[in-house]
């Protein structure tokens, strides 16, 4: 029997493949050169914005998080916790 995970995944398997062949006829048939440029530019555009966005928030993440302790502060109270 399969699950409903299953069905989701190859849904989502049929999906993808029949956009990746649209694509590719899309980016090969005649009648579209016009859209060609964009065909090619939408997908680097997406991608090229996603990495600066990733980039971006590990950057805030970076400013925004409080340094750790040193190390000898540490191992000050463990030492410390140890003696009580």
């Amino acid at each position: 029997m399969v699950s409903k995970d299953q069905y989701i995944g190859g849904f989502i398997c049929i999906i993808c493949v029949t956009v990746a062949v649209a694509y590719i006829a899309a980016l090969f048939w005649p009648a579209l050169e016009a859209i060609r440029i964009w065909l090619i530019a939408a997908p680097v555009l997406i991608g090229f914005i996603g990495i600066l966005g990733i980039g971006a928030w590990i950057g805030w993440t970076m400013a925004t998080t409080p340094p750790p302790k040193p190390i000898e502060d540490l191992q000050l109270e463990e030492t410390q916790e140890h003696k009580e």
